[in-house]
């Protein structure tokens, strides 16, 4: 590899001026690995003003010594190259920012600020400057702190997740030292923000490795102060349709979403999808059993992301994966009344993401795997039922049809009306026209608001629970938990 022309004028254009310039960072350390770095970062001994004058296209809005340049590349990651001044940092009060920021002249001393030895390295297209031996870590696949890990992780508790994020995306192994050190200052993970911690999460979450960070986060003594949920699952026998532990399965599951290319949501409702579990537990052994374990999951995963600051429409499609995420179908015994009122309840836009979900929950059991051809059978059921009148917008009627024809102002009893409508269209689809509708819509006119209140939260009830019920029975039937 070499290193691209953007960034080799860019450090010439400093050394022009008489200045020192180097890559920095995790630019280098993927350049050694030969991945190409998401972005490159330069470090100086020019002062942020002295960089303004030599770059004119540039910007500086920080209090950290950095000058973002725009060298007008094609290439979107080296369009905007980050220039930033020798700077050592001093006292982190509050385990998160230095408070004081001091620029300084030599190299040795901006090296030494940093958080791993495979980032603690510089090269200016010549040679490297690496004072802590991280090229010998980067050969070695460890991960380990720059000087002493108390004070790395002390400056900044954030680093106690990026030290295992690092690890899983890199595929390399904490240190003995590094690894000591986390778990003495795991603690301290509770100063930093949730917003800081939920970004660290998904860089661990997106990589195929997930698996063996949320491993590591339970074992360096972590999880607990990010999703305690999770642990309550070790060692929680299940039934006989499981040969892991509740704790097992969940990870596995993981497993399967990660090393499948699952996107973040149902890599997240995979891992979660089971979280329930352990409050639900009933009995022992081969018998035991997890009723409504995904009702209960689903409150708790709502939890669990809320705290992690997640936005709103994320969560909500998690907690609705992990909510009906509990489906058993086989073909000839699942009517298209139930599969109707699923996508009804789910939306037909989530369908091939509950689908993946339960997928990553049966290759995670353990046992008899998802089926290929039941699958196929289901999506064409899915396929033909998406069809049909699932909402009150696809109904051959509408509000200001029955306010016309019924002669009542807009309020309450139009929505009603409606869904009460669509309860009877979701048994018999061929009941969605005008006519039909029109003439039940005239009978059910004659009945008091307080009635139609009543039929129209049956009917709501009715959507979630009649595909439900024949999925538990049928669930009783095979004995599935």
């Amino acid at each position: 590899m070499t290193i691209p022309k953007e960034v080799r004028e860019t450090i010439k254009a400093l050394n022009d001026a008489g200045f020192e310039a180097y890559a920095v960072g995790g630019c280098v350390r993927d350049f050694i690995l030969g991945r190409e770095p998401y972005d490159w970062d330069i470090t100086t001994n020019a002062k942020p003003v002295e960089i303004q004058k030599i770059f004119s296209h540039s910007v500086y809005e920080n209090d950290f010594g950095t000058v973002a340049i725009n060298t007008e590349s094609s290439n979107p990651k080296l369009k905007i190259i980050e220039i930033t001044t020798y700077r050592v940092e001093e006292k982190y009060t509050d385990k998160r920012h230095p408070d004081v920021v001091r620029f300084t002249s030599k190299l040795e001393d901006d090296l030494a600020r940093r958080d791993f030895t495979v980032n603690a390295i510089a090269y200016d297209g010549k040679k490297f400057i690496d004072p802590y031996g991280g090229e010998i870590d980067i050969a070695a696949k460890t991960i380990r702190t720059v000087g002493s890990p108390d004070e790395r992780f002390n400056e900044d508790a954030l680093r106690l997740m990026r030290a295992v994020r690092f690890a899983v995306q890199l595929g390399f192994t904490i240190e003995e030292k590094t690894t000591e050190a986390i778990k003495k200052n795991s603690g301290d993970l509770v100063a930093i923000s949730k917003e800081r911690i939920r970004d660290e999460l998904i860089k661990i979450l997106i990589t195929d490795n997930a698996k063996s960070g949320i491993e590591m986060l339970n074992k360096f003594e972590l999880l607990k102060h990010i999703i305690p949920e999770l642990e309550e699952g070790i060692g929680v026998g299940q039934n006989k349709h499981h040969i892991y532990t509740i704790w097992e399965h969940n990870l596995r599951s993981l497993d399967w979403a990660a090393t499948h290319g699952y996107k973040l949501e149902n890599r997240i409702a995979s891992l979660l999808h089971d979280v329930g579990k352990p409050r639900t537990k009933r009995g022992d052994g081969p018998d035991s059993t997890f009723y409504n374990h995904e009702v209960v999951g689903a409150k708790i995963a709502a939890k669990i992301l809320e705290r992690l600051k997640f936005p709103k429409k994320f969560i909500e499609k998690v907690v609705l994966l992990v909510r009906y995420h509990l489906f058993y179908y086989n073909v000839e015994e699942v009517t298209e009344n139930s599969v109707r009122r699923l996508v009804r309840n789910v939306g037909p836009e989530n369908m091939d993401d509950l689908l993946e979900v339960r997928i990553a929950d049966r290759k995670g059991s353990g046992v008899p795997k998802a089926e290929p051809y039941k699958l196929r059978h289901l999506r064409a059921i899915i396929e033909k039922v998406s069809h049909d009148p699932i909402s009150v917008k696809m109904l051959k009627i509408n509000g200001d049809i029955l306010m016309k024809e019924l002669k009542i102002d807009p309020g309450h009893k139009i929505g009603y009306l409606l869904n009460i409508l669509l309860d009877e269209v979701l048994d018999d689809p061929k009941k969605n026209t005008e006519k039909y509708l029109t003439a039940r819509a005239v009978e059910l006119n004659e009945r008091q608001l307080v009635e139609l209140e009543k039929m129209y939260k049956i009917a709501q009830t009715k959507t979630r629970e009649v595909a439900e019920e024949e999925f538990r029975s049928i669930k009783k039937k095979y004995y599935v938990k």
